[in-house]
């Protein structure tokens, strides 16, 4: 097992949920707005956002590098009453298909520095035209305040970070129903807590 893999295994080993049970705000606003459909949650972890759409009525999927976050994940389905097709391993050699689905949510989706765009891509890919991409996560700015409050969490490297021109770059078939850098508060299970900056994407694929 690689280092990448084992830190996500030892986070979700335990009995509390690393990031809380509850959805991400600006994923919950954004599917609220939309009629169900099919959604994919790349680099899933623990689920709570997954549970949240398929309670919502959307038929989901989503992938981690990690077994335990997978195991809590289903667990947390099973106590609300839903299911959820959660898939373990790299992107390329999981069991999903071109123009798949609906929407795919990208919260906290921090891959490795090196493969990021290259996923962004290949996610693409998986989404239908006029499909949704809703993404949250922390921007090159959060270096500065994870810096000062370690609880906020978040990449300590600039690179594993995101930026607008990033985002534009990777999704360049998209038209942009918003884009943004923002300062946020986040109340997110143990590891998310404090003042963060992020960028919010929602863009539509043309």
């Amino acid at each position: 097992m690689n280092n990448w893999t084992q830190r996500w295994d030892d986070r979700y080993k335990t009995e509390e949920f690393a990031y809380g049970e509850e959805p991400n705000n600006y994923l919950k606003e954004q599917i609220e707005k939309l009629e169900s459909g099919t959604i994919l949650f790349p680099a899933e972890g623990e689920g709570r956002n997954a549970v949240f759409a398929a309670k919502s009525g959307w038929e989901v999927s989503a992938f981690d590098i990690s077994e335990e976050g997978r195991n809590k994940a289903l667990r947390l389905a099973e106590n609300n009453n839903v299911s959820i097709d959660y898939q373990v391993g790299e992107l390329e050699v999981l069991d999903f298909y071109e123009e798949q689905f609906d929407v795919i949510a990208l919260i906290y989706a921090h891959f490795p520095a090196l493969i990021k765009s290259d996923i962004h891509k290949q996610l693409d890919k998986l989404l239908r035209k006029n499909g949704l991409i809703i993404f949250e996560a922390f921007s090159k700015k959060h270096l500065e305040y994870v810096t000062k409050n370690e609880k906020v969490g978040g990449p300590k490297d600039i690179e594993s970070l995101f930026s607008i021109e990033e985002i534009k770059a990777d999704f360049p078939n998209y038209e942009i129903i918003e884009l943004e850098e923002k300062e946020i508060e986040l109340n997110e299970g143990l590891f998310h807590n404090g003042t963060g900056s992020v960028i919010r994407f929602v863009g539509r694929k043309k």
